[in-house]
């Protein structure tokens, strides 16, 4: 078992060899002898944060620079953006619509046979709308 004890940032990728020796524990004579290259990487964890810490640095860089070029006409659609989209307003529309149509099996309504939802119809329309 080979630890490194001193385990900094400033030693990552540092290559250092160690040499394995074999040989019969009456003989000092070496059977054989491998070399063995290792290098000390940073684990994944320091990894992700080496480069979350590299891109916020890029951002602020970033911020810093465009904070000078920026318009009054980004802030207003910003403004325009925020809330619920029309997609979503008109999808509610519709489904609180289909609730209110009478169900299947209703013969004293003015509302047109076509237009008499299921049961089915009702509750995905219900569900959809929670």
């Amino acid at each position: 078992v080979i630890r490194h004890r001193d385990v900094r940032a400033a030693y990552y990728g540092v290559i250092d060899k160690f040499r394995l020796q074999v040989s019969e524990q009456s003989q000092r004579k070496a059977l054989g002898k491998k070399e063995i290259i290792a290098t000390l990487l940073p684990s994944a964890k320091e990894q992700q944060q080496q480069k979350e810490e590299e891109e916020k640095r890029i951002k602020e860089h970033l911020a810093e620079s465009v904070f000078f070029e920026q318009t009054l006409c980004q802030p207003e659609n910003r403004t325009a953006s925020s809330g619920p989209s029309l997609l979503t307003v008109f999808l509610g529309i519709v489904c609180v619509a289909a609730l209110m149509l009478p169900t299947l099996g209703e013969m004293e309504s003015l509302v047109p046979l076509y237009l008499h939802l299921s049961v089915n119809q009702k509750l995905v329309a219900a569900y959809v709308l929670g």
